[in-house]
């Protein structure tokens, strides 16, 4: 029974953060993981990236799509620009909700094992390298939103959106 506690919580805590996605709204959560805070549990579930992840590709001048959404008319974007861009950010969110999911749940495990003092040397290597995996795709996803956005841009519209970014 006790080998099978880390499988039971790590079961329950799926329920619980399902649960958690399914009621989301603009209320600010408490986090239920000591290490994660409320702001950093709560843009999880949001889709909200609080580590500035795409910045290689925006400092390289390849946008997000939800940025150029923002200026569609100023940069005089097709409505084939726009069906597509919108598709990479609907994409775009909803692999960020996935991965949110995935690290406040693996955060969960890595703090039960702890609190319960199950943990030994494989669960701890195993539990931090796939923290490591789920930022890392999570990273992954939103530089491939960058580069796609890019893509469907000329460089006239990209030279323009960074105007208009500064200017706001």
């Amino acid at each position: 029974m006790i080998k099978q506690l880390p499988v039971i919580i790590l079961f329950l805590s799926f329920f619980t953060s399902v649960k958690a996605q399914t009621h989301q709204d603009s209320v600010v959560r408490h986090s239920p993981v000591k290490t994660l805070s409320d702001e950093r549990y709560n843009a999880y579930l949001k889709g909200d990236d609080l580590d500035n992840m795409a910045l290689a590709g925006e400092l390289n001048h390849f946008p997000l799509p939800d940025k150029v959404l923002k200026f569609k008319k100023q940069l005089d974007l097709s409505p084939i620009q726009v069906g597509k861009l919108n598709r990479l950010a609907t994409a775009l969110h909803r692999k960020k909700l996935e991965m949110g999911e995935f690290i406040i749940r693996n955060e969960r495990m890595l703090d039960s094992l702890f609190h319960i003092k199950r943990q030994d040397e494989g669960s701890v290597i195993f539990y931090a390298n796939r923290s490591g995996l789920y930022y890392g795709e999570l990273r992954g996803a939103i530089l491939m939103a960058c580069y796609n956005t890019e893509k469907l841009l000329t460089d006239a519209q990209v030279r323009k959106l960074e105007a208009l970014e500064k200017a706001n």
